[in-house]
């Protein structure tokens, strides 16, 4: 039986995807105005982000209504299987996260972000090949080398970048992280029908904990002039580009292939750019532009050719019945 003849139809999931890579792009924009307000570091947003995000995430499954009367509820894993799960994917977000981080902060904003997140869907194609069985196709492959295309045009179209092999290094070290992210979720949720949302919420406690020991070193608390205004900033980065967009990522990422996931979640830069000529005064570029459109067809197409791909995989399940 399919995934999404279980529980999340394909359709929600890329959706899900699609949302969520547009409010992970938010995030730099929040971040850049905390930067501004504060003197915080990025260990200590990063932790803050999750640790905040977690306790939204517990406060929206205690409000969240029952599903014992549904039908097929939602399987109840031993507690062993779901700890090591938690871990895995834990740990990987917090390679993903701090890896980019440190990468930006030894390398620039730029490579950081083309390295990490062009290497990402590489690595998860190769990946999702090799342990999943997931192949491609020729369109696949033709989407993703336009994303890739697309993510190199947008982030260092214009620019006088400098590239630092120790951050090229790192950042490929957060492209593993996210790349085993994004296949253990795949490789477990294809396999389960069980409540997504209690891995989420794990893997969000062991990021925070990991992190804690650095963001501790860095300083927990802030000084600025403007206390409130950081406040709000901090709970709007825990709660939409953290707690909502990875409690969908990882729905999505349970039901969509890999490699699809990895292209659509490049929606993140796409959106931060938007984000930094509207809000933030920086100025649209010919390359901006020309960056957005290739990787928008790209997301688009694959997008398309999953859903197909779906149907015709249904068909063929259904074929035997109609004999």
């Amino acid at each position: 039986m399919s995934k999404a003849a279980m529980g999340l139809p394909l359709g929600r999931g890329l959706l899900y995807l699609i949302v969520a890579g547009a409010a992970w792009g938010t995030a730099g924009a929040a971040a850049s105005l905390v930067y501004r307000a504060s003197d915080m570091g990025a260990v200590t947003l990063s932790f803050w982000r999750c640790a905040v995000g977690l306790v939204l995430l517990l406060a929206g499954r205690l409000l969240r209504p029952s599903t014992s009367r549904s039908p097929r509820p939602a399987r109840r894993e031993p507690l062993p299987r779901r700890a090591v799960k938690a871990v895995a994917i834990g740990l990987g977000l917090a390679v993903f996260q701090t890896g980019y981080f440190a990468a930006v902060s030894a390398t620039g904003l730029a490579v950081a972000t083309v390295v990490t997140l062009g290497a990402g869907p590489v690595l998860i194609a190769l990946g999702a090949r090799l342990t999943l069985g997931e192949r491609l196709g020729r369109g696949g492959v033709a989407a993703v080398a336009g994303a890739l295309a697309g993510l190199a045009v947008l982030t260092l179209g214009g620019s006088s970048a400098t590239v630092r092999p120790w951050g090229v290094l790192l950042a490929l070290v957060s492209a593993a992280g996210y790349c085993a992210m994004t296949l253990l979720t795949r490789w477990w949720g294809r396999d389960s029908d069980t409540d997504g949302s209690d891995t989420t919420v794990w893997a969000f406690a062991v990021t925070s904990l990991c992190l804690l020991p650095f963001a501790l070193a860095a300083g927990l608390v802030p000084h600025t002039a403007e206390a409130a205004r950081v406040l709000w900033l901090l709970i709007y980065i825990a709660a939409v580009p953290t707690a909502l967009a990875y409690a969908l990522y990882f729905a999505g990422a349970a039901v969509v292939r890999s490699a699809t996931v990895s292209v659509i979640m490049l929606l993140e830069p796409v959106s931060a750019a938007v984000l930094a000529v509207a809000l933030l005064g920086e100025h649209l570029t010919a390359s901006t532009v020309a960056g957005t459109l290739l990787m928008l067809g790209s997301v688009g197409g694959l997008a398309v050719a999953e859903a197909r791909g779906a149907r015709e995989a249904r068909r063929t399940e259904e074929q035997p019945a109609l004999v």
